[in-house]
């Protein structure tokens, strides 16, 4: 995965102004966010983007492999900037957000595997552990 750079991507036909506002608050944001709030950080700033526009951008962005995206169980998706240039994967805290990227380690020789087990040619995969960081957990102690 690549990192935003400094300016942004040319995503489609030509970039706007409405698509730079969007790596732009990417940019500054830490934690995983989803459309919505990317939309909302927009719309705090004053800045007009749709949410089309802001959903648009995220997709062309998780297509060039440029954001981090995460598929949450209760089907929403979130992004990040990635802050990492190889396969990795995330400890995310379900209460604050948190988020470390982790290797894969085991994780990566057991889904070649098990892919291979089946017949299949691996060409990725997701892992992300849900939990608690330790500030959160003590806060529920």
């Amino acid at each position: 995965m690549s990192s935003l750079p400094s300016d942004p991507p040319k995503l489609g036909a030509r970039s706007t102004r409405q698509r730079t506002a969007v790596v732009s608050v990417l940019s500054e944001i830490e934690t995983f966010a989803s459309a919505r709030q990317i939309y909302e950080q927009l719309d705090s700033r004053g800045m007009k983007v749709g949410l089309t526009t802001v959903y648009r951008t995220l997709q062309s962005l998780a297509d060039l492999h440029m954001v981090d995206v995460l598929h949450m169980s209760n089907g929403e998706t979130l992004y990040r900037q990635c802050s990492s240039d190889s396969h990795h994967h995330h400890l995310v805290c379900t209460s604050c957000g948190r988020t470390e990227e982790i290797d894969g380690g085991p994780v990566e020789t057991w889904a070649r595997g098990i892919a291979s087990e089946h017949g299949f040619f691996m060409s990725g995969h997701d892992a992300e552990i849900f939990g608690l960081c330790a500030t959160c957990h003590l806060r529920e102690d």
